[in-house]
């Protein structure tokens, strides 16, 4: 790596801001001999034209001796951000490639069929004639060959040890903020019935009976892995499968993956990682095998495939206990701050705690929260707004209970499967319209009118009833704990102020945010604290579902229903209503 390079490196025609400076101290630090270098950026830092300037010092092959490594790798946790990257002109030189069933078949009579599920992963010895031009394996062969590959992680990982995508001098991660945690989650093992083929072949035991339930569920991991593999080897001698065994044979493959590495790792006197098992069922019911700091995992399918690393994220809140999630040494990480250049008067924190959100007190408080709301909803007529809801459990009430108060024509919802349609179509609205999300706190672009306010409903805290969770505050890390709370609060801020000039309003409605700030006090960026210290309770109109209605559709009339929305419904309802009875439902897939 040539950090000296990293300045000429710059894709943009003009530094922005902290930018230049930005460089000087990320390049100082890999002067300095760090493998590793945090960079701790606010959101608006342009850390897509960071992450493109560290990626261009990589070695490149004219200067490279014939041992020697080259060039970068950038990868994120996000599908929305690799989107981003995709689109961006000034990282034009980044080639993108992603998983499989992202990708069409180009064969005649195929072309709906996902790259995964095509002949050549149907039929034995299938010799495509037109392979060279197959959209996955076309981009796939110009990302490993180009200096500059990006990926999601969760590919990335997929792909360690593959001859394609080996180790490469630089790796440039984003969002870095949860490797441990996306690590963990790609690591754990769920075997259900809807996710292991053989279940039925197979007699599952009562792991929590057992006085070593790891142990047990090991032995367990080895005998299901041989019935797997065998099984994996049957659908293998076929000729031809069918598209609903190429699916079986991969998950079966995967299964054994899985198995094997779990098995292996929790026998290795060497491995770090500790290992909890759940079997809330009993007997014969699904079991999920979870590893706490999976620091050896991420070796084997991060560390080891770069020489050195770029983290980049707006909330690596503490640089030890970072390191000791990801198995990384203090001693050869540097850690770079970028200061937030957007005023902090554009990004007000309000008080308007209704009492807390704990699961004994949610009763009592979310119709608190749900008046709060209509208040709000009159403080911005002509606004867009956001619910953080956290569950879709408090957010079902949330909706009920503002539907009852009659402003349901304001309010868009989501569920599961309609999450991203539903996003989409509150972001493209003209209405002011209200959208009540769960697990929306990260990812979300909302600049300019997208949203100008939105309402934190309960404090993030991780659930104790996840055995990964209830282990480490058996062993004191209520650090940790807080801290991941007070990191998703502060990614949560960060969606409706994108730019120096945007503005949004950010209101705290359950009391044990309050506690948490107090708490993370020690973890808080100067940043964020800056805006904890100007957090105010403000002024807000009567309850007054009528006003709160001002800038839908005519005003108070939508709750007659006479020339608006119906009443007592969500838009989200009265859209699906109008899709099915207009006369091209049929054609739109409604009817």
């Amino acid at each position: 790596m040539k950090p000296s390079r990293i300045l000429e490196e710059f894709p943009a025609p003009s530094f922005r801001d902290t930018q230049r400076e930005a460089l000087r101290d990320i390049r100082e630090a890999f002067e300095s001999d760090n493998d590793v270098v945090l960079v701790r950026a606010p959101t608006g830092s342009g850390k897509s034209l960071l992450a493109r300037s560290i990626m261009g010092c990589a070695r490149d092959l004219q200067t490279a001796e014939p041992a020697e490594v080259t060039g970068a790798y950038y990868t994120t946790p996000q599908v929305s951000q690799l989107d981003d990257v995709a689109a961006d002109e000034l990282l034009d030189d980044l080639e993108i490639i992603r998983g499989k069933g992202n990708y069409n078949c180009i064969l005649p009579g195929e072309h709906d069929t996902p790259v995964n599920q095509a002949p050549c992963a149907r039929e034995k010895g299938f010799d495509c004639s037109v392979k060279h031009r197959c959209p996955y394996y076309s981009d796939r062969a110009i990302a490993s060959g180009q200096p500059m590959a990006a990926m999601t992680l969760a590919y990335f990982m997929q792909t360690a040890g593959s001859d394609v995508f080996g180790m490469r001098d630089v790796v440039v991660i984003d969002e870095a903020h949860g490797l441990a945690e996306w690590a963990e989650m790609y690591a754990t093992i769920e075997l259900t019935p809807a996710r292991v083929p053989v279940w039925s072949e197979v007699d599952i035991p009562e792991i929590n009976a057992a006085h070593n339930p790891v142990e047990r569920a090991s032995a367990f991991a080895e005998r299901l892995s041989k019935v797997c593999r065998a099984a994996k080897d049957d659908l293998t001698n076929k000729p031809e499968l069918t598209p609903e065994e190429v699916a079986r044979r991969d998950r079966l493959n995967e299964l054994v993956s899985e198995l094997d590495w779990f098995v292996d790792d929790y026998r290795s006197p060497d491995s770090p990682t500790t290992w909890v098992v759940d079997q809330p069922g009993g007997d014969g019911t699904a079991i999920t095998i979870k590893p706490l700091d999976p620091a050896r995992y991420l070796h084997h399918t991060v560390w080891d495939r770069g020489e050195k690393f770029a983290l980049l994220s707006a909330t690596i809140l503490n640089k030890e206990a970072f390191c000791r999630q990801v198995g990384l040494d203090p001693e050869r990480v540097a850690l770079v701050d970028v200061e937030h250049t957007f005023p902090v008067e554009n990004r007000p924190l309000y008080d308007v705690t209704q009492g807390k959100m704990t699961y004994e007190h949610r009763d009592e408080t979310i119709p608190k929260i749900a008046r709060l709301i209509v208040r709000l909803m009159a403080r911005h007529p002509d606004e867009k707004g956001l619910i953080h809801a956290h569950s879709y459990a408090i957010a079902e009430q949330l909706v009920d209970r503002l539907t009852e108060f009659g402003v349901g024509p304001r309010v868009r919802v989501h569920d599961t499967d309609n999450r991203d349609a539903e996003l989409e179509a509150w972001k493209a609205s003209t209405d002011p319209e209200l959208f009540v999300s769960v697990k929306m706190e990260e990812a979300l672009d909302l600049k300019g009118d997208l949203a100008r306010w939105q309402v934190l409903c309960k404090a993030p805290y991780l659930n104790t009833n996840d055995s990964r969770v209830a282990r480490r505050l058996e062993d004191g890390q209520w650090a940790w704990y807080h801290r991941t709370a007070l990191r998703t609060v502060i990614q949560a801020c960060g969606r409706v102020v994108r730019a120096p000039d945007d503005y949004g309003a950010t209101y705290l409605a359950d009391a044990s945010l309050l506690d948490l700030f107090e708490r993370a006090e020690a973890d808080t960026p100067p940043w964020f604290r800056q805006q904890l210290d100007r957090l105010s309770r403000p002024d807000l109109p009567e309850f007054d579902p009528a006003a709160a209605l001002a800038g839908v559709d005519g005003g108070p009339a939508v709750r007659s229903g006479g020339s608006g929305r119906q009443a007592g419904r969500t838009r989200t309802e009265s859209d699906a209503d109008r899709r099915q009875n207009h006369p091209l439902s049929d054609v739109w897939g409604d009817g």
